[in-house]
């Protein structure tokens, strides 16, 4: 593997970053989405503030400011602890408005024929608008979840041991810069195509989710 070596082993700590944030942000950006389309003024100005505040600022600036900004105050994290954060606050604001949008897109109608048979707001949501608004999503999470492949590279500048950071260190101690820079974007390329080719079968699966639901009820 010669100098390859460092680089493989640093592909665990970009999908850490990568996978860690999503998930922060999707955990996030669920009561933002019901906050940000309530009738409550207050939840629907703190919403929107957030998710402003979180996609206005640049990644690089969220990540100086937990890094080095937070020890300041007495919270201490380490340099792969303040990527995910960072990145997670971001994918927040991102993914809340990716969910906004996937509620937005289902026809009025659907709500208005729940109302008529009765159904409860959770019955509602989750057999009838869910699997609706979750193949309108499909497309936008999947993109976004590939750009934030690519943003993981970002980490590197305060010190995460992931792929940019690897090769930079490597090309500076031995000046073999020009092959060691061909493994990164290889892999982040192998990663995006075979996430945009799971999305293609996951959204298939999507427009049969309906259906799917309404057999595991006759079931069960």
């Amino acid at each position: 593997m010669g100098g390859f070596a460092p680089i493989i082993l640093a592909i665990p700590y970009t999908l850490m970053v990568t996978v860690g944030a999503f998930l922060i942000g999707f955990v996030i950006a669920i009561p933002l989405m019901f906050m940000r389309g309530s009738k409550f003024v207050p939840f629907r100005l703190v919403a929107q503030g957030f998710i402003d505040i979180a996609r206005g600022i640049p990644p690089i600036v969220w990540l100086f400011f937990i890094y080095f900004g937070l020890p300041g105050i007495g919270v201490l994290l380490d340099p792969l602890e303040a990527a995910i954060i960072g990145l997670g606050i971001i994918s927040a604001g991102y993914l809340a408005e990716i969910f906004r949008g996937g509620l937005v897109a289902v026809h009025k109608g659907q709500f208005e024929a729940s109302h008529a048979l009765g159904l409860g707001g959770w019955t509602m949501f989750t057999k009838v608008i869910a699997p609706q608004a979750l193949r309108a999503m499909l497309p936008g999470l999947a993109t976004y979840f590939i750009g934030l492949v690519k943003d993981s590279s970002i980490a590197s500048v305060i010190g995460v041991t992931e792929m940019v950071f690897a090769a930079s260190t490597y090309a500076r101690s031995t000046w073999h810069c020009r092959y060691r820079w061909v493994l990164p974007p290889a892999a982040w390329k192998l990663a995006c195509v075979r996430r945009a080719h799971d999305d293609q079968h996951v959204s298939v699966l999507g427009g049969h989710l309906p259906q799917a639901i309404w057999w595991v009820d006759r079931l069960a």
